[in-house]
């Protein structure tokens, strides 16, 4: 579950409303002192003495107010610098760390909570990429957001019975080892393993594979687990998904670029590179209809 699932949403000129926390905040106690009872024959205090006072309670700000009182003050920053509205949503998104949607006079942004203590700089380049669509700001952003790594939610660790690599046409793992000793020395560390089969419904694309850099995990789409698909094309995918950690995406322009050029030239070194993509051109419709 995201740590803000329904986000930070504002409508003035510069407001943002915080999501309740994933985790039940616990609420402080009040603790009040137990006072013993006063003896009759006890002597008035002096008339110098002040009374003594009631202890005071001591008021802790929770995660929601002081997530609150941080993206407030965000989008403010934010406003003043585009001199227009701007309508903040906090999110704790593992891969889309800025989007935007200027509409109207006012900007609708969406921001991972790693932004929320970001440096004046880094609010200046948040402004100029999505309120004045500079796209050379995204650069910046980009080293930002690399550096905060740490703060970006880890995907949960599925166990290797959630990760199955047996198929029943196909073992991925026999396919990955002989594609990381034939092509890649053995220098790729990935597990990898069959994806969940999706809700059967009419689709005009298809996933056939996946790598995600955080868990160094592969997954293939299981309608390549058929005996009408060809050994070599499940192979390829599998290459395919292993030149990602060899070639990660990068950003260039304010753009994040999937496939950069050497993925593309490695890619093309593929033994059947050419009759892969024929067979998938040729066959798309059967893979569609899973």
């Amino acid at each position: 579950m995201s740590l803000f699932p329904r986000g930070l949403s504002a409508a003035s000129r510069a407001t943002a409303a915080v999501a309740e926390p994933r985790a039940l905040e616990k609420e402080v106690a009040e603790v009040v002192p137990r006072l013993e009872p006063v003896p009759q024959l006890r002597p008035p205090p002096p008339r110098h003495r002040a009374p003594e006072e009631a202890p005071r309670m001591l008021t802790v700000p929770s995660p929601r107010e002081e997530m609150w009182t941080r993206a407030e003050s965000l989008a403010w920053r934010l406003s003043a610098e585009l001199g227009m509205p701007v309508k903040l949503a906090v999110t704790d998104n593992r891969s889309t760390m800025v989007s935007f949607r200027r509409g109207g006079n006012a900007l609708q942004l969406r921001l991972h909570h790693m932004f929320l203590d970001a440096p004046e700089s880094i609010v200046r380049a948040v402004a100029d990429y999505a309120g004045r669509g500079h796209r050379t700001a995204g650069v910046l952003l980009d080293e930002y957001i690399r550096g905060q790594q740490p703060r970006i939610r880890q995907v949960r660790r599925e166990s290797d019975a959630d990760l199955n690599p047996l198929g029943r046409c196909f073992d991925l793992t026999a396919l990955y080892n002989n594609v990381n000793a034939t092509f890649f020395e053995n220098v790729i560390q990935a597990r990898i393993g069959w994806g969940r089969m999706p809700p059967r419904r009419r689709r005009k694309s298809i996933r056939l594979g996946v790598y995600d850099h955080q868990t160094r995990e592969i997954r293939i789409h299981p309608a390549l687990d058929r005996p009408e698909v060809p050994a070599f094309f499940v192979e390829f995918i599998v290459y395919h998904e292993m030149l990602h950690q060899l070639f990660p995406s990068t950003g260039r322009g304010g753009r994040r670029v999937h496939h950069p050029r050497a993925f593309r030239e490695r890619e093309r070194t593929y033994p059947h590179y050419a009759a892969a993509l024929r067979w998938e051109r040729e066959n798309l419709g059967v893979l569609l209809r899973g």
